[in-house]
């Protein structure tokens, strides 16, 4: 399954997932997400979801969307994403999606977490981690909110409580211009 380089490099990075998880998962309740001072646009991706619908970011244009990269074998992943399913909920309301990409990972291994954890928001496959390259997200979870012109407004870098109100008002917020100016 994995060559013992591949394998090492897994256990290395769970490791340093993990460590990183440890030293900031006290202060996740009450982080916010990062505002970018450029906004550059989000490298464009069509990637399959667990039930083998394609998703094409270009179809979500005129949206606030929230992109989450992440892992099963990651535990603030998994930590964050009840935190995440409730974000979702509620940021249906205003339309706003959440799309997690599961990096690295086959199909089964993702349909296997949700049957665990089932979540309603889109799990996307990016199998051989090239979208996640294309994003230059470093570590997981990264999650980046886009505005409605597909430009990365914030950076949330570790885990999150998603539903925190103060977060759902800055993704929110993001809306309120692009309603102004139509």
């Amino acid at each position: 399954m994995f060559t013992k380089k591949e394998a090492l490099i897994y256990l290395i990075t769970a490791l340093l997932v993990s460590l990183l998880f440890i030293s900031t998962n006290a202060y996740s309740s009450s982080k916010k997400l990062t505002p970018l001072k450029f906004h550059p646009v989000a490298p464009e991706f069509i990637l399959d979801d667990i039930y083998g619908r394609q998703h094409a970011l270009a179809d979500y244009r005129g949206r606030v969307v929230v992109v989450n990269f992440w892992a099963t074998w990651c535990s603030p992943c998994r930590a964050e994403m009840p935190s995440m399913q409730r974000a979702a909920n509620w940021l249906a309301k205003y339309n706003i999606p959440v799309l997690a990409v599961g990096v690295g990972e086959t199909r089964d291994r993702v349909q296997n977490f949700h049957q665990s954890m089932p979540v309603t928001f889109p799990l996307l496959l990016d199998t051989k981690s090239e979208v996640m390259e294309a994003w230059a997200a470093r570590s997981l979870p990264t999650t980046y909110v886009l505005d409605g012109e597909g430009r990365i407004y914030y950076l949330a870098i570790g885990t999150r409580e998603w539903d925190n109100p103060s977060i759902l008002k800055q993704i929110i917020s993001i809306q309120q211009p692009m309603k102004a100016s139509k």
